[in-house]
Protein backbone atom coordinates (compact mmCIF):
# COMPACT_ATOMS: atom_id res chain seq x y z
CA UNK A 1 0.00 0.00 0.00
CA UNK A 2 1.16 3.69 -1.02
CA UNK A 3 2.04 5.41 1.78
CA UNK A 4 -0.69 8.00 2.44
CA UNK A 5 0.42 11.48 2.37
CA UNK A 6 -1.99 14.29 3.66
CA UNK A 7 -1.73 18.05 2.20
CA UNK A 8 -3.97 20.68 3.50
CA UNK A 9 -3.75 23.77 1.80
CA UNK A 10 -5.86 26.68 3.49
CA UNK A 11 -6.82 29.98 1.50
CA UNK A 12 -9.00 32.33 3.57
CA UNK A 13 -10.73 35.67 2.49
CA UNK A 14 -13.37 37.42 4.41
CA UNK A 15 -16.11 35.11 2.66
CA UNK A 16 -14.56 31.61 2.83
CA UNK A 17 -11.86 29.59 3.53
CA UNK A 18 -10.90 26.95 0.55
CA UNK A 19 -9.46 23.40 1.88
CA UNK A 20 -7.71 21.13 -0.45
CA UNK A 21 -7.21 17.60 0.96
CA UNK A 22 -5.12 15.36 -1.33
CA UNK A 23 -5.11 12.02 -0.39
CA UNK A 24 -2.13 9.66 -2.17
CA UNK A 25 0.13 10.55 -5.29
CA UNK A 26 -2.07 11.53 -8.13
CA UNK A 27 -5.36 11.12 -6.07
CA UNK A 28 -8.33 12.64 -6.83
CA UNK A 29 -8.14 16.27 -5.35
CA UNK A 30 -10.99 17.19 -3.39
CA UNK A 31 -12.14 21.00 -2.58
CA UNK A 32 -14.43 21.92 0.37
CA UNK A 33 -16.01 25.23 1.06
CA UNK A 34 -16.00 26.22 4.42
CA UNK A 35 -18.11 29.30 4.80
CA UNK A 36 -16.31 31.67 7.13
CA UNK A 37 -18.50 32.42 10.46
CA UNK A 38 -20.15 35.98 9.79
CA UNK A 39 -18.64 38.83 11.96
CA UNK A 40 -21.81 41.31 12.40
CA UNK A 41 -22.00 44.37 14.93
CA UNK A 42 -25.25 45.27 16.65
CA UNK A 43 -25.90 49.11 18.01
CA UNK A 44 -28.61 50.39 20.16
CA UNK A 45 -29.04 53.68 22.10
CA UNK A 46 -30.53 54.11 25.24
CA UNK A 47 -31.21 56.73 27.48
CA UNK A 48 -32.48 60.38 27.03
CA UNK A 49 -31.20 61.53 23.64
CA UNK A 50 -28.87 64.32 22.88
CA UNK A 51 -28.11 66.87 19.66
CA UNK A 52 -24.82 64.59 18.79
CA UNK A 53 -25.81 60.94 19.78
CA UNK A 54 -26.44 59.90 16.52
CA UNK A 55 -23.17 61.29 15.44
CA UNK A 56 -21.98 58.27 17.16
CA UNK A 57 -24.14 56.06 16.01
CA UNK A 58 -22.57 57.06 12.68
CA UNK A 59 -19.03 56.55 13.55
CA UNK A 60 -20.10 52.98 14.95
CA UNK A 61 -21.45 52.13 11.46
CA UNK A 62 -18.61 54.15 8.75
CA UNK A 63 -16.00 52.04 10.75
CA UNK A 64 -17.65 49.10 10.90
CA UNK A 65 -18.25 48.90 7.19
CA UNK A 66 -14.46 50.36 7.08
CA UNK A 67 -12.97 47.35 9.31
CA UNK A 68 -14.72 44.79 6.78
CA UNK A 69 -17.60 43.47 9.24
CA UNK A 70 -20.56 42.15 7.28
CA UNK A 71 -23.75 44.02 8.83
CA UNK A 72 -24.55 46.60 11.32
CA UNK A 73 -27.67 46.04 12.97
CA UNK A 74 -29.47 48.94 14.76
CA UNK A 75 -31.58 47.58 17.67
CA UNK A 76 -35.22 49.63 17.36
CA UNK A 77 -35.59 50.96 21.03
CA UNK A 78 -32.25 49.52 22.55
CA UNK A 79 -32.37 46.56 24.67
CA UNK A 80 -36.05 46.50 25.40
CA UNK A 81 -36.71 46.39 21.44
CA UNK A 82 -33.72 43.79 20.93
CA UNK A 83 -36.52 41.55 23.09
CA UNK A 84 -38.68 42.15 21.38
CA UNK A 85 -36.61 41.03 18.54
CA UNK A 86 -37.29 44.64 16.45
CA UNK A 87 -33.70 45.44 14.84
CA UNK A 88 -32.97 46.58 11.27
CA UNK A 89 -29.89 46.48 9.29
CA UNK A 90 -28.31 49.98 8.96
CA UNK A 91 -27.56 49.76 5.24
CA UNK A 92 -31.29 49.83 4.13
CA UNK A 93 -30.68 53.52 6.15
CA UNK A 94 -27.43 54.71 5.17
CA UNK A 95 -26.90 54.61 1.46
CA UNK A 96 -23.94 57.28 1.15
CA UNK A 97 -21.45 60.24 2.91
CA UNK A 98 -24.53 62.60 2.50
CA UNK A 99 -26.63 60.40 4.70
CA UNK A 100 -23.41 59.92 7.29
CA UNK A 101 -23.36 63.68 7.56
CA UNK A 102 -26.93 64.06 7.73
CA UNK A 103 -27.57 61.90 10.46
CA UNK A 104 -24.48 63.63 12.50
CA UNK A 105 -26.44 66.43 12.17
CA UNK A 106 -30.17 64.62 13.22
CA UNK A 107 -30.84 64.70 17.33
CA UNK A 108 -32.50 62.52 19.61
CA UNK A 109 -32.16 58.65 18.89
CA UNK A 110 -32.49 57.47 15.13
CA UNK A 111 -33.18 53.96 16.62
CA UNK A 112 -35.14 54.83 19.28
CA UNK A 113 -34.76 54.88 22.74
CA UNK A 114 -35.38 53.24 26.21
CA UNK A 115 -35.27 53.25 29.98
CA UNK A 116 -35.44 49.38 30.08
CA UNK A 117 -33.32 48.05 33.78
CA UNK A 118 -31.42 44.36 33.14
CA UNK A 119 -32.52 42.58 35.88
CA UNK A 120 -29.69 41.16 37.99
CA UNK A 121 -28.53 37.63 36.32
CA UNK A 122 -29.12 35.64 39.07
CA UNK A 123 -32.96 37.05 39.33
CA UNK A 124 -33.95 36.02 35.43
CA UNK A 125 -31.78 34.11 33.37
CA UNK A 126 -34.32 33.17 31.00
CA UNK A 127 -34.10 37.47 29.82
CA UNK A 128 -30.10 36.85 29.27
CA UNK A 129 -30.72 33.59 27.27
CA UNK A 130 -33.58 34.96 24.93
CA UNK A 131 -30.58 38.17 24.03
CA UNK A 132 -28.49 35.41 23.18
CA UNK A 133 -30.42 33.07 21.39
CA UNK A 134 -30.86 36.55 19.22
CA UNK A 135 -27.33 37.31 19.38
CA UNK A 136 -26.39 33.68 18.08
CA UNK A 137 -28.90 33.58 15.18
CA UNK A 138 -27.58 37.04 13.79
CA UNK A 139 -24.30 36.10 14.37
CA UNK A 140 -23.34 39.04 16.17
CA UNK A 141 -19.36 39.63 17.18
CA UNK A 142 -19.97 42.55 19.09
CA UNK A 143 -22.73 44.75 20.97
CA UNK A 144 -21.89 48.54 20.59
CA UNK A 145 -24.30 50.23 23.20
CA UNK A 146 -24.42 54.25 23.18
CA UNK A 147 -25.93 55.91 26.69
CA UNK A 148 -24.98 56.69 29.84
CA UNK A 149 -24.95 55.44 33.54
CA UNK A 150 -27.85 53.46 33.21
CA UNK A 151 -26.80 52.07 30.20
CA UNK A 152 -23.23 51.11 30.91
CA UNK A 153 -25.04 48.86 33.50
CA UNK A 154 -26.51 46.88 30.55
CA UNK A 155 -23.16 46.72 28.80
CA UNK A 156 -21.89 45.47 31.93
CA UNK A 157 -24.87 42.47 32.75
CA UNK A 158 -24.57 41.27 29.72
CA UNK A 159 -20.82 41.31 29.38
CA UNK A 160 -20.45 39.46 32.86
CA UNK A 161 -23.27 36.30 31.46
CA UNK A 162 -21.29 36.19 28.62
CA UNK A 163 -18.49 35.14 30.27
CA UNK A 164 -20.07 32.81 32.80
CA UNK A 165 -21.39 31.17 30.08
CA UNK A 166 -18.97 31.18 27.80
CA UNK A 167 -19.80 33.44 24.86
CA UNK A 168 -17.78 34.98 22.62
CA UNK A 169 -19.79 38.24 21.84
CA UNK A 170 -17.91 41.34 22.63
CA UNK A 171 -19.65 44.35 24.36
CA UNK A 172 -18.69 47.73 24.36
CA UNK A 173 -20.16 51.01 25.88
CA UNK A 174 -20.15 54.23 23.52
CA UNK A 175 -20.75 57.60 26.64
CA UNK A 176 -23.59 60.18 25.86
CA UNK A 177 -25.70 61.96 28.24
CA UNK A 178 -25.83 65.67 28.41
CA UNK A 179 -25.58 65.28 31.98
CA UNK A 180 -21.65 64.90 31.91
CA UNK A 181 -22.08 62.38 35.03
CA UNK A 182 -20.63 59.76 33.19
CA UNK A 183 -16.92 58.60 35.57
CA UNK A 184 -13.58 57.92 33.65
CA UNK A 185 -14.12 60.32 31.31
CA UNK A 186 -13.14 64.15 31.06
CA UNK A 187 -16.44 64.79 29.84
CA UNK A 188 -19.73 63.32 27.93
CA UNK A 189 -20.39 63.73 23.92
CA UNK A 190 -23.62 65.76 24.21
CA UNK A 191 -22.39 68.02 26.92
CA UNK A 192 -21.24 70.42 24.76
CA UNK A 193 -23.79 70.99 22.59
CA UNK A 194 -26.15 71.04 25.53
CA UNK A 195 -23.67 73.75 27.25
CA UNK A 196 -23.95 75.56 24.11
CA UNK A 197 -27.54 76.07 23.84
CA UNK A 198 -27.97 76.73 28.00
CA UNK A 199 -25.53 79.61 27.37
CA UNK A 200 -26.47 81.24 24.32
CA UNK A 201 -30.05 80.26 25.57
CA UNK A 202 -29.47 82.20 29.24
CA UNK A 203 -27.80 85.64 27.26
CA UNK A 204 -30.98 86.08 25.36
CA UNK A 205 -33.08 85.48 28.53
CA UNK A 206 -30.64 87.89 30.02
CA UNK A 207 -31.42 90.50 27.12
CA UNK A 208 -35.31 89.77 27.12
CA UNK A 209 -36.02 90.50 31.23
CA UNK A 210 -33.52 93.78 30.54
CA UNK A 211 -36.20 94.98 28.57
CA UNK A 212 -39.07 94.43 30.84
CA UNK A 213 -38.08 96.48 33.56
CA UNK A 214 -39.02 100.03 33.11
CA UNK A 215 -40.37 100.92 36.71
CA UNK A 216 -40.51 97.92 37.91
CA UNK A 217 -38.46 94.82 39.10
CA UNK A 218 -38.34 91.02 37.54
CA UNK A 219 -37.09 88.14 38.77
CA UNK A 220 -36.07 85.30 36.34
CA UNK A 221 -35.78 81.27 37.34
CA UNK A 222 -34.39 79.54 34.85
CA UNK A 223 -34.68 75.44 35.40
CA UNK A 224 -32.08 73.52 34.06
CA UNK A 225 -31.92 69.73 33.85
CA UNK A 226 -29.52 67.91 36.20
CA UNK A 227 -30.86 65.33 38.83
CA UNK A 228 -27.78 65.16 41.08
CA UNK A 229 -25.34 66.75 38.92
CA UNK A 230 -25.12 70.23 38.43
CA UNK A 231 -22.72 70.17 35.27
CA UNK A 232 -25.63 72.03 32.60
CA UNK A 233 -26.88 74.79 35.03
CA UNK A 234 -23.28 75.49 35.68
CA UNK A 235 -22.96 75.66 31.93
CA UNK A 236 -25.05 79.23 32.21
CA UNK A 237 -21.90 80.77 33.79
CA UNK A 238 -20.86 80.81 29.65
CA UNK A 239 -23.10 83.56 29.38
CA UNK A 240 -20.97 86.07 31.16
CA UNK A 241 -19.08 88.11 28.65
CA UNK A 242 -17.97 91.15 27.23
CA UNK A 243 -21.74 91.89 26.60
CA UNK A 244 -23.38 90.00 29.40
CA UNK A 245 -23.31 89.99 33.23
CA UNK A 246 -24.13 86.42 33.27
CA UNK A 247 -27.30 84.91 36.00
CA UNK A 248 -26.83 86.88 39.22
CA UNK A 249 -27.21 83.26 41.40
CA UNK A 250 -26.66 79.85 40.37
CA UNK A 251 -27.41 76.89 41.99
CA UNK A 252 -26.24 73.20 41.65
CA UNK A 253 -27.96 70.32 43.44
CA UNK A 254 -24.40 69.05 44.81
CA UNK A 255 -25.05 71.25 47.75
CA UNK A 256 -28.26 71.20 49.59
CA UNK A 257 -30.47 74.40 49.27
CA UNK A 258 -31.84 76.54 51.78
CA UNK A 259 -35.04 78.72 51.06
CA UNK A 260 -34.45 80.91 53.50
CA UNK A 261 -30.75 82.06 52.49
CA UNK A 262 -31.86 82.33 48.96
CA UNK A 263 -34.61 84.57 50.03
CA UNK A 264 -31.94 86.85 51.63
CA UNK A 265 -29.61 87.01 48.73
CA UNK A 266 -32.98 87.37 46.35
CA UNK A 267 -33.62 90.41 48.62
CA UNK A 268 -30.11 91.74 48.74
CA UNK A 269 -29.75 91.96 44.41
CA UNK A 270 -33.34 93.75 44.10
CA UNK A 271 -32.13 96.76 46.46
CA UNK A 272 -29.25 96.53 43.78
CA UNK A 273 -30.85 95.98 39.87
CA UNK A 274 -33.70 95.81 38.69
CA UNK A 275 -33.65 92.50 36.77
CA UNK A 276 -32.23 89.31 38.46
CA UNK A 277 -31.96 86.23 36.38
CA UNK A 278 -31.40 82.65 38.76
CA UNK A 279 -30.66 79.69 37.48
CA UNK A 280 -31.27 76.43 38.83
CA UNK A 281 -30.98 72.51 38.67
CA UNK A 282 -33.85 70.83 38.61
CA UNK A 283 -32.68 68.37 40.84
CA UNK A 284 -31.84 70.92 44.12
CA UNK A 285 -32.81 69.20 47.57
CA UNK A 286 -33.52 71.13 50.82
CA UNK A 287 -31.30 69.56 53.72
CA UNK A 288 -34.28 66.84 54.27
CA UNK A 289 -33.60 65.04 51.19
CA UNK A 290 -36.43 66.32 49.63
CA UNK A 291 -36.45 68.00 46.02
CA UNK A 292 -37.63 71.57 45.81
CA UNK A 293 -39.89 70.72 43.13
CA UNK A 294 -41.85 68.40 46.15
CA UNK A 295 -42.62 71.43 47.82
CA UNK A 296 -45.16 72.70 44.78
CA UNK A 297 -47.37 70.12 42.97
CA UNK A 298 -45.28 67.51 40.95
CA UNK A 299 -46.11 63.80 39.70
CA UNK A 300 -45.45 60.59 40.82
CA UNK A 301 -43.75 59.27 37.74
CA UNK A 302 -40.69 56.85 38.60
CA UNK A 303 -38.90 55.33 35.60
CA UNK A 304 -37.31 52.01 35.66
CA UNK A 305 -33.92 52.96 37.37
CA UNK A 306 -36.27 54.33 40.12
CA UNK A 307 -35.63 57.71 39.22
CA UNK A 308 -38.67 60.03 40.47
CA UNK A 309 -39.93 62.85 37.30
CA UNK A 310 -38.27 66.08 38.28
CA UNK A 311 -40.40 69.06 37.00
CA UNK A 312 -41.21 72.73 38.30
CA UNK A 313 -39.01 74.02 40.28
CA UNK A 314 -38.17 76.94 38.42
CA UNK A 315 -42.61 77.68 38.95
CA UNK A 316 -42.48 77.14 42.84
CA UNK A 317 -39.61 79.36 43.40
CA UNK A 318 -41.31 82.15 41.11
CA UNK A 319 -44.40 81.71 43.08
CA UNK A 320 -42.40 82.11 46.16
CA UNK A 321 -40.50 85.07 45.21
CA UNK A 322 -43.61 86.75 43.58
CA UNK A 323 -45.26 86.32 47.12
CA UNK A 324 -42.19 87.34 49.30
CA UNK A 325 -40.77 90.07 46.98
CA UNK A 326 -44.07 91.37 45.62
CA UNK A 327 -42.49 91.89 42.48
CA UNK A 328 -42.97 90.49 39.12
CA UNK A 329 -41.42 86.99 38.46
CA UNK A 330 -41.06 84.37 35.74
CA UNK A 331 -40.09 80.53 35.20
CA UNK A 332 -38.52 79.50 32.57
CA UNK A 333 -37.77 75.65 31.31
CA UNK A 334 -35.03 74.90 28.48
CA UNK A 335 -36.67 71.57 28.93
CA UNK A 336 -35.94 68.79 26.17
CA UNK A 337 -34.28 71.91 23.78
CA UNK A 338 -31.28 71.70 25.88
CA UNK A 339 -31.02 68.06 24.79
CA UNK A 340 -32.38 68.50 20.87
CA UNK A 341 -31.13 71.60 19.79
CA UNK A 342 -28.61 70.47 17.22
CA UNK A 343 -28.64 73.27 14.90
CA UNK A 344 -26.79 74.77 17.40
CA UNK A 345 -24.71 71.50 18.12
CA UNK A 346 -20.63 72.39 18.95
CA UNK A 347 -18.30 71.29 16.03
CA UNK A 348 -16.07 69.88 18.86
CA UNK A 349 -18.80 67.81 20.33
CA UNK A 350 -19.93 66.20 17.49
CA UNK A 351 -16.65 65.40 16.29
CA UNK A 352 -15.49 63.27 19.89
CA UNK A 353 -19.07 61.99 19.21
CA UNK A 354 -17.98 60.51 15.97
CA UNK A 355 -14.88 59.62 17.15
CA UNK A 356 -15.75 57.43 20.59
CA UNK A 357 -18.70 55.78 18.21
CA UNK A 358 -15.62 54.46 15.94
CA UNK A 359 -13.64 53.71 18.84
CA UNK A 360 -15.97 51.23 20.06
CA UNK A 361 -15.70 49.50 17.28
CA UNK A 362 -11.72 49.68 16.80
CA UNK A 363 -11.85 48.07 20.64
CA UNK A 364 -14.33 45.25 19.90
CA UNK A 365 -12.10 44.37 16.37
CA UNK A 366 -9.26 44.13 18.93
CA UNK A 367 -11.07 41.60 21.85
CA UNK A 368 -12.26 44.15 24.21
CA UNK A 369 -15.43 43.66 25.89
CA UNK A 370 -17.24 45.24 28.88
CA UNK A 371 -15.21 48.28 28.27
CA UNK A 372 -16.49 51.89 27.86
CA UNK A 373 -14.79 54.20 25.46
CA UNK A 374 -13.80 57.45 27.43
CA UNK A 375 -12.45 60.53 26.21
CA UNK A 376 -8.92 61.78 27.97
CA UNK A 377 -8.68 65.44 27.70
CA UNK A 378 -4.99 65.76 26.33
CA UNK A 379 -4.55 69.31 26.34
CA UNK A 380 -6.22 72.25 27.44
CA UNK A 381 -4.57 75.48 25.15
CA UNK A 382 -4.75 74.36 22.22
CA UNK A 383 -7.51 72.03 23.41
CA UNK A 384 -6.99 68.41 21.84
CA UNK A 385 -8.43 65.50 23.56
CA UNK A 386 -7.98 61.09 22.60
CA UNK A 387 -9.70 58.18 23.82
CA UNK A 388 -9.14 55.63 25.87
CA UNK A 389 -11.26 52.65 27.71
CA UNK A 390 -12.04 51.58 31.05
CA UNK A 391 -13.45 48.36 32.41
CA UNK A 392 -17.08 49.36 32.76
CA UNK A 393 -17.79 48.04 36.24
CA UNK A 394 -15.65 51.10 37.09
CA UNK A 395 -18.19 53.26 35.46
CA UNK A 396 -21.72 51.79 35.52
CA UNK A 397 -23.75 53.10 38.23
CA UNK A 398 -21.41 55.74 39.83
CA UNK A 399 -21.62 59.14 39.36
CA UNK A 400 -19.63 62.05 38.47
CA UNK A 401 -20.21 65.43 40.16
CA UNK A 402 -19.20 68.88 39.83
CA UNK A 403 -16.37 69.10 42.53
CA UNK A 404 -16.87 71.58 45.63
CA UNK A 405 -13.72 73.83 44.48
CA UNK A 406 -15.38 74.42 41.49
CA UNK A 407 -18.08 76.67 43.35
CA UNK A 408 -17.53 79.82 45.24
CA UNK A 409 -18.02 79.67 49.13
CA UNK A 410 -21.76 79.99 49.76
CA UNK A 411 -22.74 77.57 46.52
CA UNK A 412 -24.29 80.13 44.72
CA UNK A 413 -21.97 80.51 41.58
CA UNK A 414 -19.58 78.74 39.99
CA UNK A 415 -15.37 79.54 39.46
CA UNK A 416 -13.25 80.32 36.67
CA UNK A 417 -12.21 76.72 36.54
CA UNK A 418 -15.71 75.61 36.04
CA UNK A 419 -15.90 77.87 32.80
CA UNK A 420 -12.14 76.94 31.61
CA UNK A 421 -13.14 73.42 31.56
CA UNK A 422 -16.81 74.11 29.72
CA UNK A 423 -15.24 76.38 27.23
CA UNK A 424 -13.03 74.45 24.87
CA UNK A 425 -15.85 72.00 24.66
CA UNK A 426 -18.72 74.37 22.67
CA UNK A 427 -16.45 75.45 20.17
CA UNK A 428 -17.15 75.72 16.52
CA UNK A 429 -20.07 74.87 14.69
CA UNK A 430 -22.01 72.14 12.10
CA UNK A 431 -23.65 74.11 9.68
CA UNK A 432 -27.54 72.12 9.33
CA UNK A 433 -28.00 71.00 5.86
CA UNK A 434 -30.83 73.40 5.09
CA UNK A 435 -34.12 72.45 3.01
CA UNK A 436 -36.51 75.97 2.40
CA UNK A 437 -34.88 77.74 5.55
CA UNK A 438 -35.13 74.32 7.75
CA UNK A 439 -32.58 71.72 8.57
CA UNK A 440 -32.64 68.60 7.19
CA UNK A 441 -32.61 65.20 9.12
CA UNK A 442 -31.91 61.97 8.58
CA UNK A 443 -35.60 59.90 9.38
CA UNK A 444 -35.24 55.83 9.98
CA UNK A 445 -37.83 54.53 7.22
CA UNK A 446 -39.46 51.38 8.57
CA UNK A 447 -40.51 49.88 5.80
CA UNK A 448 -37.09 49.39 4.57
CA UNK A 449 -35.08 46.50 6.14
CA UNK A 450 -37.26 46.06 9.22
CA UNK A 451 -36.47 42.63 10.65
CA UNK A 452 -38.44 40.29 13.17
Amino acid sequence: MTKTNIFVTIYQNALAHTVKNTIGNGAKEQEVIIMAKKRNIIVGQSGGPTAVINSSLAGVYKNAIERGFDKVYGMLHGIQGLLDEQYIDLSTQIHSELDIELLKRTPSAFLGSCRYKLPEIHEDKAIYEKIFEILNKLDIYAFIYIGGNDSMDTIKKLSDYAILTGQTQKFLGVPKTIDNDLALTDHTPGFGSAAKYIGASTKEVIRDALGLTYKKNMITIMEIMGRNAGWLTGATALAKSEDCDGPDLIYLPEVPFDVDKFLVKVKELLNKKASIVIAVSEGIKLADGRYVCELGSVGDYVDAFGHKQLQGTATYLANFLAAECGCKTRAVELSTLQRSASHMASRVDIDEAFMVGGAAVKAADEGDTGKMVVIDRVSDDPYMAATGIYDVHRIANEEKLVPREWMNKDATNVTKDFVDYIKPLIQGDYQPIMVNGLPRHLVLNLKKGRKR
